[in-house]
């Protein structure tokens, strides 16, 4: 079997070029990569996009081949370039050991232009997208910018006689939608080739008004790509066509590269176990192993890797060889006393010190918390949103990636330790744009009495992007519910409008951060890790919750009375979050077969995101739609019940 890079195995090969041996149709080597729900959506928008893309050449022709049937491309794409004139969606090349499909190519005479289509977005009047002041490619477009010049150079290489220019076809941040459910006329037929399958529900642009997307030329930067002006990273030391070709022959010979461990890259490695295929291997350890000498047993111990935004792990492990946190000396990494708050250092410490030492005690501050806590006023409200950003807006007027706030849960507790479900919003109607009415029913939820939570700051950062987009709109009330917004937010530090609310929502992950550690967590803050470390952690919140809401007197909006959140297997608590019923998981078969959707569950971000576009499906039938609502107004409840669990344990503390 040949093994042609492509431009997908050449973008991993310069993350990392081992990274290619394990890709290498080997399917014994886990890869948490294809089960990550928010790489899943990002797909389908990335199919949806280039959908759109697509409909703004009406004589483009597909090439369809099957994955491997390389020749049969390569031969339509030859044939067709043999026109004078002609536009090419998945266009195939092939030069030595490198084999790419294209996005689009347009061939007008001897001039040929490449257009990559990303579900990125980039506003079309700024000047200085992809290259920073200083002259270095912008990190985040770097990978799409080298996957570019790659697919140029294989072009030129396999027809030299045409001139060729490369530009990047991406969402226009200036441009708005002229209509709704943009976002719905492209859909990925369920269990379909999403490159073939796409559902296409308009058949010209002027269907729609006018597109989205834009056109970004990017040849200047290329040219300096292929010069070696600008290298991928200080880790991979080849030139750019030397790196092609080194890449390629490890590639074709099924080589596994020695390359050395770099820190962030081996961290963020995709080829590491996946606990729910136990049957699959590790690459992760297998360098491990190889690169570093360390035995099976050694692999058990605490490395920097698993420490808490440790950004000095990479000069540790590239100048000093450390991998283990037992290695680590206060010479090496000081501590940073912080003021009446845990500093990042003092956090790292504790992390590193309880998991060398196996101390499972929690490490509270205990007066500077009680502090922080006499200051908050009954009632307290708990709040979390859930929202989405895509690419392809679904609603007339709106941009790419404008945020949408179509969902929030809000629990109140009382002074004499009631606890109530009191409120929670969703807005699932298709076509309809949520985020004033998302406002005003927040507002009437919250009142004006009583301290506000929240965890982490995506609730402020949201309520920010809808006071501006309440300021350019029409709305009657819009003065009002922008003061609203501004009474329990803070601007942001880039916002020209500054202020600071008088009851500004209060961040319960940074009090977590800043007066609480807790070693269960591994360094995690966030509320999906910290709760069921609460459930093990307290006394109280265990002899509490394994009764029933009904019996605790604690209201629902979404539970039975009969619900219980302290459930222990085997001795071991459980996630609430993976107590969450599936989806559809009482419907037969017959009913399975009308879904719209494919999700199986919403018990995390990624899959609320992707309910919420299934949602804005028309032709979703009213059972299908009511068992997302449920599933999405569950996992909603759930996390603002989380919070009211941290408050209960910090109150147990002090």
């Amino acid at each position: 079997m040949k093994r042609y890079l492509t431009k997908s195995r050449y973008k991993l090969g310069l993350e990392c070029p081992t990274k290619l041996y394990y890709t290498n149709k080997k399917k014994e080597y886990a890869d948490v990569k294809l089960d990550d729900p928010f790489l899943m959506a990002l797909a389908n928008g990335g199919f949806q996009v280039e959908a759109l893309a697509r409909l703004e050449y009406s004589s483009g022709v597909l090439i369809e081949a099957n994955g491997g049937d390389y020749q049969n491309a390569i031969d339509q794409t030859n044939q067709l370039l043999k026109l004078e004139q002609c536009v090419i969606f998945e266009a195939a090349f092939l030069y030595d050991n490198l084999f790419i499909r294209t996005d689009i190519l347009v061939k007008n005479g001897n001039q040929i232009q490449l257009i990559e289509v990303k579900a990125k977005s980039a506003d079309s009047l700024d000047e200085n997208i992809f290259e920073g002041k200083r002259g270095g490619i912008v990190g985040s477009w770097k990978p799409y910018l080298f996957d570019l010049a790659f697919q140029r150079y294989v072009i030129q290489k396999s027809f030299p006689e045409f001139t060729v220019k490369a530009s990047l076809k991406l969402a226009d941040k200036s441009k708005i939608a002229k209509v709704d459910g943009l976002n719905q006329l492209f859909r990925i037929s369920k269990n379909g080739d999403k490159r073939k399958d796409t559902l296409q529900l308009v058949k010209h642009i002027s269907e729609i008004g006018e597109s989205v997307l834009s056109d970004f030329s990017v040849d200047d930067v290329l040219d300096r790509i292929v010069s070696n002006t600008h290298n991928y990273s200080e880790d991979f030391v080849y030139g750019f066509e030397e790196g092609i070709q080194f890449l390629s022959e490890n590639y074709k010979n099924d080589t596994k590269v020695s390359f050395p461990m770099v820190f962030g890259t081996c961290k963020k490695c995709e080829f590491k176990h996946n606990p729910t295929k136990p049957e699959l291997k590790s690459g992760f350890e297998v360098c491990l192993m190889e690169k570093m000498g360390l035995t099976k047993d050694e692999l058990k111990k605490p490395s920097t890797m698993e420490i808490w935004r440790f950004i000095k792990g990479k000069n540790l492990l590239r100048d000093h060889g450390i991998y283990f946190m037992s290695d680590i000396t206060e010479s090496l990494h000081p501590i940073e006393v912080g003021n009446g708050k845990l500093s990042n250092s003092e956090r790292q410490w504790l992390q590193i010190e309880k998991t060398v030492e196996m101390d499972n005690s929690i490490h509270v501050l205990k007066d500077e918390l009680k502090e922080v806590m006499n200051k908050w006023q009954f009632p307290l409200h708990f709040i979390d949103f859930e929202t989405s950003t895509v690419a392809l807006p679904f609603y007339k007027g709106r941009k790419p990636y404008e945020q949408v706030a179509f969902q929030f849960s809000h629990h109140i507790v009382t002074e004499d330790g009631t606890i109530t479900h009191a409120n929670q919003f969703i807005l699932d109607e298709a076509g309809k744009f949520p985020n004033f009415e998302f406002v005003r029913a927040l507002k009437n939820a919250l009142g004006d009495a009583g301290t506000i939570f929240r965890y982490s700051n995506h609730e402020n950062s949201i309520l920010n992007a809808i006071y501006f987009q309440l300021l350019q709109s029409s709305e009657a009330d819009k003065q009002e519910l922008m003061e609203f917004i501004k009474t329990i937010t803070n601007s942001k530090k880039e916002s020209v409008e500054q202020w600071q609310g008088a009851r500004s929502m209060v961040d319960l992950c940074e009090i977590y951060k800043n007066y609480y550690f807790d070693p269960m967590t591994k360094g995690s803050n966030s509320i999906k890790a910290v709760l069921p470390a609460l459930l093990k952690r307290s006394q109280l919140l265990q002899t509490k919750y394994a009764k029933t809401i009904g019996e605790l007197g604690i209201s629902s909006l979404n539970f039975s009375e009969t619900q219980f959140w302290l459930k222990v297997i085997d001795g071991e608590v459980q996630n609430p979050y993976k107590q969450l019923p599936p989806l559809f998981h009482e419907w037969s078969e017959e009913q399975l077969d009308t879904l719209v959707s494919d999700i199986e569950d919403v018990n995390n971000g990624g899959a609320a995101l992707s309910a919420y576009g299934f949602l804005q499906y028309t032709d979703m039938n009213a059972e299908e739609r009511k068992e997302m609502v449920t599933a999405l107004l569950r996992y909603c409840e759930l996390d603002t019940l989380a919070m009211v669990m941290l408050w209960e344990h910090f109150k147990e503390i002090i």
